[in-house]
């Protein structure tokens, strides 16, 4: 019987704004992935919800206090990453306390879905912004 993959875990938020648009953070130069725009988030921890886990990883990487209740499940991505299987899952947010700001990021900037597909972003992220285009 063959190993099935390890799954790894993701969360990101679509921190969304008055006028419709979506923060994207561009990943660090040197970084895995380095210079692709994504949805801020990062891997949940053993033991960790996904909602705790996104909770936290908005205040590391933007400096932005978020309430769990306030993450609304959107949708989600599944991708091989060689011997492990991510998912992702999208959560989309309206409300959050302070500025964004790229504390972990070479930059942010906030983008309407449909210009989100000519951005340079990570494959997992691409059926996530298909999602959020038919929205």
């Amino acid at each position: 019987m063959e190993n099935s993959p390890t799954l790894l875990f993701v969360v990101a938020a679509a921190l969304t704004n008055d006028k419709g648009e979506i923060l994207l953070q561009q990943r660090p130069v040197g970084a895995q992935m380095g210079g692709l725009w994504e949805f801020p988030g990062g891997k949940v921890d053993l033991g960790e919800s996904p909602e705790a886990a996104l909770v936290r990883e908005l205040e590391e990487e933007l400096g932005i206090i978020v309430a769990a209740q306030d993450l609304v499940p959107e949708t989600f991505a599944s991708e091989p990453l060689g011997d492990r299987n991510l998912v992702l899952l999208l959560y989309r947010c309206v409300k959050w306390t302070g500025t964004p700001t790229a504390i972990y990021a070479s930059d942010i900037r906030w983008a309407l879905p449909q210009d989100m597909a000519d951005l340079p972003m990570p494959p997992a992220d691409y059926p996530l912004v298909r999602k959020l285009q038919g929205i």
